[in-house]
């Protein structure tokens, strides 16, 4: 099963360089078990309302809110394998 992972970041964001940069360690570890989008708050609005973002940085894991916050690239990974069953 692929997981869709979805980040919700903000240029002016000075923790959302660290959520990214889980994500991506999370897709090269995972590869092709995860599909993954990356938004911008300010510039994808329509997205951002459909989740009802408030906060970034947001992962959202298969259509739910996982983070609201930059975790640690092990902790997203568990996340996501979790959803994978």
């Amino acid at each position: 099963m692929v997981v869709l992972l979805e980040v919700f970041t903000s240029k002016n964001c000075p923790f959302c360089p660290k959520a990214i940069a889980a994500v991506e360690e999370a897709v090269k570890e995972l590869g092709s078990q995860v599909e993954y989008k990356h938004y911008d708050v300010d510039e994808d609005v329509d997205k951002t309302m459909e989740y009802k973002i408030m906060s970034v940085p947001t992962i959202v894991v298969n259509g739910r809110v996982a983070f609201r916050d930059a975790p640690e690239p092990k902790r997203l990974i568990s996340k996501i394998k979790r959803n994978m069953k």
